[in-house]
């Protein structure tokens, strides 16, 4: 597969929606994908942010593969990305991405959402980059 961005993934990848996050899993447990807010970077990169210390990062840690899907919301024509790659981790600029995504997912919703976001203030955060190595897609 290849793994560039089309114009069509770009069109669903830049809304606000919701990636599934899949990565390894604790040998004890099922692959269990986690919705996760993301942001398109340069060069059809993903970019999300994780909390410090969450088993997220510490499969990553053993195991940077990981994979995301996207897709439209029910009631529009079935459409969805999905990107398989690995994951890097920087300390550098998560902070500023974090505040990015929830003016991205809260939006007008601020005041509503306003312990949430108290307590992502008070976190650690990370950022998380996954390289695309394989993209799918589907779109009606």
């Amino acid at each position: 597969m290849n793994p560039e961005l089309t114009a069509d993934d770009l069109e669903l990848l830049n809304r606000p929606l919701h990636a599934m996050l899949t990565v390894r899993p604790h040998p004890s447990r099922w692959p269990a994908p986690r919705p996760v807010w993301f942001e398109v970077a340069d060069g059809g990169r993903l970019q999300m942010f994780s909390v410090v210390g969450t088993p997220r990062l510490a499969r990553l840690r053993e195991d940077p593969r990981a994979s995301v899907i996207v897709a439209a919301p029910v009631g529009e024509p079935e459409h969805w990305v999905s990107i398989e790659g690995r994951i890097d981790h920087h300390e550098e600029g998560a902070r500023e991405l974090m505040l990015r995504l929830i003016d991205r997912y809260y939006g007008a919703d601020l005041e509503a959402n306003r312990a949430a976001i108290r307590a992502l203030h008070r976190s650690e955060v990370v950022r998380l980059v996954l390289h695309p190595e394989r993209v799918q897609r589907y779109r009606i």
